[in-house]
């Protein structure tokens, strides 16, 4: 039998689809029910690696933490489309988990026609292997400059019959208007597909509201039917961009770990469990007086790795990473962040741009035309120096790179590095400056106990809390009528 769609919709970015969609997704799988996300067309430089059909491909983070709230397993049918921004006005088109040269290529009104089918035929292949399909939106559906080429919230709700919520951030104010706006913007029948609204991100006693709510109702037809308080330490990796500054609470002598936020920082949803640590303290910076004091600097993943090391040179950052490096401290590089820690990157296709490196490490890197994707399995070998602890930890993660890298000299000319972990993972010969290929080390449960005696709850009770938190302050009777097939 075909899935029922439930869709989440949003008057804006960042209204709280996401987060409700996973949570959705927990509830409805928590009644037994096979349960997958869907997103047609996400834009993030958060990805992860997943089953392609015969190999392994990218999809949105968001999706990849979707479906392992629904217990089921990621593929590339749920995020089929994935914008991953270069700059500004660029991004790199990922198609069913590869990346699509010719579409990178193609004016952006243009692609829509072109995606469709893949769309369609990602959709098709859920519904008819679950039992709910739990879809999420992007930005608003009442975008009238762009409802014309939309293939992300009313395509995808017409096509299939979902019903629909539509979320509001009320903390940002005029929620109401925002709610009722973008109804009044919809066509009749695409009115027809919102079968409730949701309040989210509410302070305060939701008694005052009256009489708003039923005034709505009034206009509509279209009850709140959820009003969610704010929950900020959900637990989860924001979608878009880096979290909120806000640092979550840690205990007194907390390690002080920052990151370097560059403006095209990638896959930073692996910081979270470090900030979910008490033991630690997560610093975003952007700025040399950021670093003052930290106990370890990040140089995390980038889109453009070239011209982020610009970035970071023309704040002054580099200077300090080289100090921090020299004194002896803990310096870590990932993905991107390795390729600048080395000694000079070379672009002989033009995918990323020629720079000289930090010389931290004497690596060198070649961007590469091909894409490596591909999840990892590893284990670190012995480790003298700062980084002792990952002495013979087992790991496994995800790389997604177009850089290959390699030693620029061997450990006996003194200046060399020691391969930790074959062709992913080298260390100076001082033993406090490390660069690994592998992102999601800090999921690795082993990693946080041994790096910074953490052992907090795991990603299973993130989903569960979403999923009580959300269906705690909804209509139950309207979540469950959302699948209702009569």
């Amino acid at each position: 039998m075909a899935a029922v769609c439930v869709m989440v919709l949003g008057t804006s970015s960042g209204a709280g689809k996401s987060w409700i969609t996973t949570a959705l997704c927990r509830y409805y799988a928590n009644q037994g029910l096979k349960v997958a996300p869907f997103k047609a067309q996400n834009m993030s430089n958060n990805a992860r690696v997943v089953d392609a059909g015969g190999g392994e491909g990218e999809i949105g983070s968001a999706q990849y933490f979707q479906a392992l709230a629904a217990r089921a397993i990621p593929s590339v049918q749920m995020n089929p489309v994935l914008l991953k921004p270069e700059a500004d006005t660029r991004s790199q088109v990922v198609v069913m988990g590869r990346v699509d040269s010719v579409l990178s290529n193609t004016p952006w009104r243009e692609r829509s026609e072109k995606l469709w089918p893949s769309i369609q035929t990602a959709l098709d292949r859920l519904i008819e292997s679950y039992d709910v399909v739990v879809i999420e939106g992007a930005g608003s559906p009442a975008e009238i400059n762009l409802m014309a080429s939309d293939i992300v919230n009313l395509r995808v709700a017409r096509y299939a019959n979902a019903k629909c919520l539509l979320v509001t951030d009320i903390d940002r104010g005029g929620a109401f208007a925002h709610l009722y706006g973008t109804w009044a913007l919809l066509d009749k029948p695409d009115q027809r597909l919102i079968a409730g609204f949701v309040l989210n991100k509410f302070r305060g006693d939701a008694a005052l509201l009256a009489p708003a709510p039923e005034m709505l109702e009034g206009m509509t037809g279209i009850a709140v039917v959820a009003t969610i308080p704010m929950l900020r330490a959900h637990g989860l990796p924001e979608e878009d961009g880096v979290f909120d500054d806000r640092q979550s609470d840690s205990v007194v002598g907390a390690i002080k770990v920052g990151v370097i936020a560059y403006p095209r920082i990638s896959n930073l949803d692996e910081f979270q469990s470090l900030k979910n640590s008490e033991n630690v303290k997560l610093i975003w910076a952007r700025e040399p007086q950021d670093l003052l004091d930290v106990d370890w600097i990040i140089l995390p993943g980038s889109k453009h790795t070239s011209s982020d090391l610009d970035w970071l040179r023309a704040q002054g950052l580099d200077k300090v990473i080289v100090d921090h490096a020299q004194a002896g401290k803990r310096v870590l590089g990932i993905c991107g962040g390795l390729q600048m820690l080395g000694n000079v990157l070379n672009d002989p296709y033009g995918v990323d741009g020629s720079r000289k490196g930090l010389n931290l490490l004497s690596l060198g890197t070649v961007f590469e035309q091909d894409k490596t994707v591909k999840r990892t399995q590893a284990q670190f070998a012995l480790i003298n120096g700062l980084w002792s602890f990952l002495s013979g930890l087992p790991v496994s993660g995800y790389e997604i790179h177009h850089g290959e890298t390699t030693p620029q000299s061997t450990i006996r000319d003194g200046e060399g590095v020691l391969e930790i972990i074959p062709e992913i993972a080298w260390l100076n010969t001082a033993g406090n400056v490390m660069g690994i290929y592998l992102h999601g080390i800090f999921e690795n449960a082993g990693v946080m106990v041994a790096a910074f005696q953490d052992t907090s709850g795991t990603l299973d009770s993130v989903f569960e809390k979403l999923a009580d938190h959300f269906v705690n302050n909804a209509d139950s009777g309207l979540l469950n009528s959302l699948i209702d097939r009569t």
